[in-house]
């Protein structure tokens, strides 16, 4: 009699391998959903000025906004209305950009950037920090440079919701970006970002070329 045995170890094994496909997709669609709800929702309620969307105002209210780009990058540029703005060098895909930044793991909570109570942010190059981090127990200058970052707009080892959050900016501009986890390192720890956890990167436009 032919042997049934394997072919239903076979079954169990894609049944198994389905089961565990759909729950990674189960986690994606539920976690994803709610990480774009949190982050609009700080935007609009908790964030100092309250934001709305940019495509719920228009140049003449000239209302704090913030922008969404990919669904996954909410972008507040805070000199939006400068008159000076628009005769500045704007960033494309091939530009070269020097930026100085800090980048935190986005609790839904402001961000306090000055004071005693300042959040610290786990990466920056922002010289105004570098007293405070080499205070800090085990630091290790040696690996971090307060010097502008340059980065090549063309270059693909960029972090997908930075390159999102820069694209359209301008030279002088000042920047908060909130991603979504898939647009900051997605299913995998970076080490003191855990997994699938949304980022926000604060950031300045020093000089486009």
């Amino acid at each position: 009699m032919y042997d049934m045995l394997p072919m239903k170890r076979l079954f169990a094994c894609l049944a198994l391998l389905g089961a565990l496909a759909a729950g990674g997709c189960s986690d994606e669609e539920e976690v994803l959903p709610d990480q774009r709800s949190r982050i609009e929702n700080y935007l609009r309620s908790t964030h100092a000025p309250r934001l709305v969307r940019e495509d719920e105002t228009d140049d003449e209210d000239r209302l704090p906004c913030f922008s969404v780009v990919d669904n996954s990058v909410y972008r507040y540029v805070a000199n939006l209305y400068d008159p000076e703005r628009p005769s500045r060098r704007a960033v494309e895909e091939t530009s070269t950009v020097a930026i100085t930044f800090r980048a935190y793991v986005f609790s839904y909570a402001n961000i306090v950037t000055a004071g005693q109570s300042v959040t610290m942010p786990y990466y920056t190059n922002d010289p105004l920090l570098r007293d405070a981090l080499l205070a800090l127990e085990g630091f290790d200058p040696s690996y971090w440079s307060f010097e502008p970052r340059r980065i090549e707009m063309g270059r693909g080892d960029i972090l997908k919701g930075l390159r999102l959050a820069l694209l359209g900016c301008r030279e002088g501009d000042e920047v908060e970006a909130y991603m979504t986890y898939d647009a900051a390192y997605g299913d995998d720890d970076f080490s003191v970002v855990p997994r699938q956890s949304p980022v926000a990167i604060f950031f300045t436009v020093d000089s486009i070329e």
